[in-house]
């Protein structure tokens, strides 16, 4: 059962005084664990979810990624179960991503970072790419601005493979950004871009 508390309004009695003051809670959500993410069945959840820039709508579910889940499990926003009922924490939920995905802890600190800074963050073209990212305010209006490669400091890329995934990010028309996980766990952004000496 999920349940979503919204704006509400609250009395505060200060002995004599009285005062009204709005309280705002989060979207509280369960999600069932499946081989590609979590899923979630709650019509009024799938909506809310969806409209901020969570999950893909199949089949009346909202099917959210890995990170997207860790993210919210991490905010209390969310509980997730697996097939036969039993509560999935997040180092479990973290143990499965990183058993598929070596850069998995990379790649949730730069959506947590990210989704921190009121970016809305999509899964990638595919491209080479880990994420689409959108301007605050942009999700649904336009387009993704940058696109995200998220790596570790000390774990090397091909110049060749930096260099096609350039290429395809300039035929969209999007800035790539390198988001690069240093050894303290921080995050850092690097834009890349083409320079072409004469």
């Amino acid at each position: 059962m999920s349940e979503r508390i919204a704006l509400c309004w609250v009395r505060v009695y200060m002995g004599k005084n009285e005062r009204t003051v709005a309280v705002r809670s989060e979207l509280k959500t369960k999600g069932l664990l499946v081989e590609k993410g979590v899923k979630i069945s709650k019509k009024q959840s799938i909506d809310e979810l969806s409209s901020r820039g969570y999950g893909v709508v199949e089949d009346d579910e909202l099917l959210l990624t890995v990170y997207e889940a860790l993210y919210l499990l991490d905010k209390g926003m969310l509980e997730v179960r697996d097939k036969k009922s039993k509560k999935v924490s997040f180092q479990e939920l973290l143990q499965l991503y990183e058993d598929i995905d070596e850069n998995a802890w990379a790649k949730y600190l730069t959506y947590r970072d990210l989704r921190g800074r009121g970016y809305v963050v999509r899964e990638g073209f595919g491209l080479g790419v880990d994420f689409r990212v959108y301007e605050r305010g942009g999700y649904g209006k336009e387009t993704a601005k940058y696109l995200i490669l998220s790596m570790q400091e000390g774990k090397p890329i091909t110049l060749g493979d930096l260099t096609n995934v350039l290429k395809r990010c300039q035929s969209l028309k999007k800035e790539l950004i390198l988001a690069v996980m240093n050894r303290r766990g921080e995050i850092v952004y690097y834009t890349v871009s083409q320079l072409t000496i004469k």
